[in-house]
């Protein structure tokens, strides 16, 4: 017999993809989700739950249940990518040259169905329920202004879920796995300072450029020959900056990138690589440097306990074998790290892919969710409120 979650998720289906055809038509940027945050207010308002404005764009919404008990939470990012769409949808995205191009409407879709289908409940619910619709997943760190406003506060949250579309994942599946699942990513500038001359007197000047692109190279043996090979660790060098002729040696030479790292303890013994290797090669070659790292987001590590629980639920709603161990732990960033470190959470994925999708990935243009995947991603979320409020 078909899990109740689900029979009630299906049933909300219709008015789920006219929510999520409305979001999608209407895409904003990080920090600019205006009419965004309004639709979010007056969907809550009219299913009759309390809601409040937060971090700026954001939205805090609380189900109350009848009876005392535990509260948890679940976030949805709202913000859209700088994307110009190449579907010709129906619903095609009416702001040019932005696209939710990482489904982050149908993450407040089905956050929004979770909603209408608890708030039913609520009566009989031992706890309570908040809703997180999160700005600025994509820019500057939503997750963090938010927790940092209160929301995880009165009452307080024991533990938040998040569930991140997955464009190479069937409908009907979801992939759940313990401990990290993304990164601590990390931005590093490094101004590498010589002296210029002229390029047909090399030994008249100190060549930034040249101490630059040594270092470059040396940069990859900090995952090569300093690290674990079993602790993942991604130093990328994305830019490169000097000089405007080519017979002209410049004063100064620019490295931009990042670092992608699991472990919090090797994301700081990484800095300090980096710093020692680009000093060390510099000074080997005469150059001065001048290095800035500035600290993202920070791994998102799962809760042991948490992913127990969203599993057992997957398994009750899609069935044992629609609930996957994520192969691998993306490299790739995610700010939900922020709700994480505050309490107990889990972050898995859902399947949003069919053959009407394709197979564009998330940011791509040609990026589509199949619609028939957002029953499934509310019904989850509706399970695992209920096995959280209603465990021992």
């Amino acid at each position: 017999m078909e899990n109740k979650y689900l029979q009630e998720a299906k049933a909300l289906a219709p008015w789920m993809e006219e929510i999520f055809k409305h979001l999608h038509q209407h895409p904003e940027l990080s920090k600019q989700e205006y009419e965004t945050q309004k639709f979010i207010l007056a969907e809550l308002e009219k299913m009759g739950i309390e809601a409040v404005p937060c971090a700026d764009t954001g939205v805090v919404g609380i189900i109350r249940g009848g009876k005392p008990g535990k509260t948890v939470g679940f976030r949805a990012d709202m913000d859209a990518l700088p994307v110009e769409e190449a579907l010709d949808l129906p619903y095609k995205s009416q702001n040019p040259g932005v696209m939710h191009a990482c489904g982050h409407d149908s993450h407040m879709t089905i956050l929004l169905g979770m909603a209408k289908i608890m708030n039913e409940k609520k009566e009989d619910l031992a706890g309570n329920i908040k809703l997180f619709f999160q700005p600025a997943e994509e820019k500057d760190g939503g997750a963090k202004r938010m927790v940092e406003a209160g929301c995880l506060e009165n009452p307080k949250v024991d533990a938040v879920f998040f569930s991140h579309c997955s464009a190479t994942l069937p409908v009907g599946k979801i992939h759940v796995r313990s401990g990290a699942t993304s990164a601590a990513s990390d931005k590093f500038i490094v101004t590498f300072r010589g002296t210029g001359c002229h390029g047909a007197y090399p030994h008249r000047g100190v060549d930034p450029v040249v101490a630059a692109c040594q270092a470059v190279v040396a940069l990859q043996t900090i995952s090569s020959r300093r690290n674990n090979p079993a602790d993942p660790v991604v130093v990328t060098v994305g830019s490169i900056h000097a000089g405007s002729a080519g017979n002209v040696i410049p004063a100064t030479c620019e490295i931009c990138g990042t670092i992608r790292t699991l472990d919090p303890n090797t994301r700081k013994r990484v800095h300090e690589d980096l710093k020692q290797i680009v000093t060390g090669v510099a000074g080997g070659m005469g150059v001065e440097t001048d290095i800035s790292i500035k600290l993202g987001y920070s791994a998102t590590i799962c809760d042991d306990e948490m992913v127990a629980l969203t599993r057992a639920a997957g398994e009750k709603v899609l069935g044992a074998e629609n609930v996957l161990k994520h192969p691998e732990t993306s490299m790739g960033a995610e700010d939900f790290a922020y709700f994480c470190e505050a309490v107990p959470g889990c972050n898995f994925r859902y399947g949003v892919n069919s053959e009407k999708t394709g197979k564009a990935t998330a940011h791509n243009p040609a990026f589509m969710v199949d619609l028939d995947a957002l029953p499934y991603g509310a019904a989850v979320y509706a399970q695992i409120a209920d096995d959280f409020l209603n465990r021992d």
